[in-house]
């Protein structure tokens, strides 16, 4: 049988399959949307000019090493697309390398890991077939280019690359500038390019730190105190004065789950009888703020009031940073203060990072006894959880700040069949089906920690504050999820699915209720200071207590998205919130707290990467 009878250079072949291979998975298997035809010509576009870029460096090559090139680039370059890929399944998104150096926590992603990875993914492999094939077979599959027409096969990459850039700037201005939205960027330059992109960030950001002043910091700081931190102390300052603080960080929770029902039983019974009590406080448009680092995000955000970075965790590039954190100001106000996760504590890298803000106890998986009976998921239950971590909070000095973060419904939402107390639901997503159970089991947990509180005596003396972390079904099941909430699911749609549980229940307080401003993990630290007293004059911070008459107004995410009392703005667009619509363009009504928005991100950036607090005296 005669292969490649034409003699088209494998290069060539190799550049144009693997092209249209990348193409197809950029539209069909990571979904990327698209708007326009501009955006379908890039899409389609890019990846065939990313792969001539790499494909004809063999030319270069003697022929016998081409071949070799050629098989090990579609190799490596399909490994690096289907890596990306099943981390975009899990967290629409694509990795950075501040991700890559959390590889540590992939140890324990093994089952969710397996759920991520699909049969048709085995097609993927039908290009590298054909490159191999070819290089062995074809007898002109080589090249042997003079000087100029290597130079000239090599100019064609160049001219592909520039009309690439031009077409993004085109469709997408300052698309490097305000880069953040990795999905933009993928769409518009390709998956390859932005992992050199993302090379490029950062050896900009290490080198951030290096050459930062304490210059820096006073703009900032006047930014901080103008226009984020509350004027004056709201009626609320105080209320829970010396009590405890129990705060559980639930995980993967959202507020779709809250008052919903699969087959007439209710998903989240406990959770739902205690927002309606006269001694909880629950916030319905509390929006979670986290990026890549996702849990840790959480926490960085609650703990400093600060934004996550766009790129990896802040817990594991920037750990040893000086902060003003949570704790460290509790401590200084006699708290004894504590974190109980069942998980190891190296993951996320909690274990350098609380040491360094200053928790005085970290409670990880050494501190509990994991059985098969309890035991499954991620770790040990949260019922089990909760009950184990009683006696150690019994032996606190009082008054404490304790967090916890449970694992029970976190993704693949995995739980024994006898332990489930509601059925799955039924749509095309296993992910959501699965995910109501594991809601109930954390809905069932959270009475009963509830009940051993009050058994052991600390619940009176306690203000018990419970948040979900980050959002728990990605969009990549938007389909299914559009189904159950009966919307299709747009930029709207999709930016109120990031809203997240947050109740504050104070025992004995009876002004409690359902609050519908607009509030964020930005908000905590300020909010739960103020709720207990704590006055700290020269603390900064881009979150604004909850209860103020005079907070700034607006929730900004990582990726320029933001949602204000009268807007929602993402992907670009500006929603009313109240209705949903589209505003005019031309009206630009979102423009002002766009401003605001970047500046925000900017400075929370600045921050972090030149660790500019150590340039602060927050004493």
């Amino acid at each position: 049988m005669q292969f490649n009878k034409f003699r088209v250079p494998l290069f060539v072949i190799a550049s144009f399959l693997f092209g249209l291979k990348t193409y197809f998975m950029y539209r069909f298997m990571f979904g990327l949307t698209i708007e326009n035809l501009m955006q379908e010509f890039i899409l389609f576009i890019n990846p065939l000019a990313s792969a001539y870029l790499v494909f004809a460096i063999s030319v270069w090559l003697k022929p016998k090493n081409q071949m070799r090139y050629l098989r090990w680039t579609a190799v490596i370059g399909t490994l690096i697309l289907y890596l990306n890929l099943v981390f975009y399944r899990n967290f629409t998104d694509f990795i950075t390398i501040p991700v890559l150096f959390q590889g540590n926590n992939a140890a324990d992603l093994t089952s969710s890991i397996f759920t991520l990875i699909h049969f048709e993914d085995f097609l993927l492999i039908l290009d590298i077939i054909v490159i191999w094939w070819i290089s062995f077979k074809s007898p002109h599959a080589s090249v042997h280019f003079n000087k100029h027409s290597k130079i000239a096969a090599t100019a064609v990459t160049f001219l592909l690359l520039a009309g690439n850039v031009v077409l993004a700037e085109i469709e997408r201005p300052m698309l490097f500038v305000r880069a953040f939205d990795r999905e933009y960027i993928v769409k518009n330059i390709g998956i390859y390019n932005y992992h050199i992109y993302d090379a490029t960030m950062q050896t900009k950001t290490k080198a951030q730190r290096a050459f930062a002043d304490s210059s820096e910091i006073s703009g900032i700081e006047s930014y901080m105190k103008e226009e984020t931190g509350s004027k004056e102390d709201s009626d609320m300052f105080g209320v829970a004065e010396d009590k405890n603080v129990i705060f559980v960080s639930i995980e993967s929770f959202q507020n779709y789950l809250l008052d919903s029902d699969i087959n007439g039983t209710e998903t989240t019974p406990f959770l739902n009888d205690l927002k309606e009590r006269e001694d909880t406080i629950w916030f319905e448009n509390f929006y979670h703020q986290t990026a890549q680092g996702k849990t840790s995000d959480s926490e960085f955000i609650v703990e400093n009031s600060l934004y996550p970075l766009d790129r990896g965790s802040v817990y594991f590039t920037h750990a040893q940073n000086e902060y003003n954190a949570l704790p460290e100001i509790l401590n200084k106000n006699e708290y004894e203060t504590s974190v109980f996760h069942a998980n190891n504590k190296s993951f996320w890298n909690r274990d350098v990072m609380y040491d360094n803000i200053e928790y005085d106890e970290f409670h990880g998986d050494e501190s509990y006894e994991e059985t098969e009976e309890n035991s499954f998921g991620w770790g040990l239950e949260d019922k089990a959880f909760f009950e184990q971590s009683i006696p150690y909070l019994e032996e606190q000095e009082q008054p404490f700040y304790s967090k916890f973060i449970t694992l029970t419904h976190h993704f693949p939402f995995e739980l024994p069949e006898e332990k489930a107390n509601i059925d799955k639901h039924d749509s095309g997503s296993q992910t959501l089906n699965d995910s109501f159970q594991t809601a109930r089991y954390t809905d069932e947990s959270l009475e009963l920690f509830f009940e051993e509180l009050k058994e052991s005596g600390l619940y009176e003396d306690s203000i018990i504050v419970l948040m979900g972390d980050h959002y728990g079904i990605s969009e990549y099941h938007n389909k299914a999820m559009g189904e159950f909430i009966g919307e299709e699911i747009d930029g709207y749609e999709h930016m109120q699915l990031q809203r997240v549980p947050f109740m504050i229940h104070i025992p004995g307080y009876e002004g409690g209720g359902k609050r519908e401003e607009v509030v964020g993990q930005i908000d905590v630290k300020p909010t739960l200071l103020n709720l207990l007293g704590i006055k700290d004059e020269n603390d900064l911070t881009f979150g604004s207590d909850m209860f103020s008459d005079d907070r700034k107004g607006f929730i900004a995410m990582r990726d320029g998205s933001f949602v204000s009392e009268d807007y929602i703005y993402t992907d670009s667009i500006c929603y009313d919130r109240e209705t949903g619509e589209e505003v005019d363009p031309e009206e630009e009504a979102c423009a002002p707290v766009r401003e605001n928005v970047d500046q925000e991100l900017q400075y929370s950036n600045d921050i972090i990467y030149g660790d500019l607090f150590r340039f602060y005296d927050f004493n």
